[in-house]
């Protein structure tokens, strides 16, 4: 199991277009992987799941996978969320 925390840089936070690209991105990996907001955790290739966290910009978030990919997968979703989904640049 390999456990990030990570702080949503954009202002809008995971919306639908953010969550739909977090839920790509964790598409591409083998392993489990979850987001835990306070004491929630939700399977972080859930659109529903990731949008009843209700995370908005300056949220602290972790970032959890296990499986064979797992380091890969939560760096992957981490560089994604700090770079703020690249929505300053639409």
């Amino acid at each position: 199991m390999y456990v990030k925390d990570v702080m949503v840089q954009n202002q809008v936070g995971l919306h639908a277009r953010p969550a739909t690209f977090f839920i790509q991105k964790a598409n591409e990996f083998k392993s489990s992987i979850w987001i835990e907001k306070e004491e929630r955790r939700v399977n972080a290739k859930s659109l529903l799941g990731i949008l009843s966290l209700g995370i908005v910009g300056g949220t602290s978030i972790r970032i959890i996978a296990d499986g064979p990919d797992e380091q890969d997968a939560v760096n992957g979703l981490n560089d994604l969320v700090e770079s703020g989904f690249a929505e300053e640049s639409r």
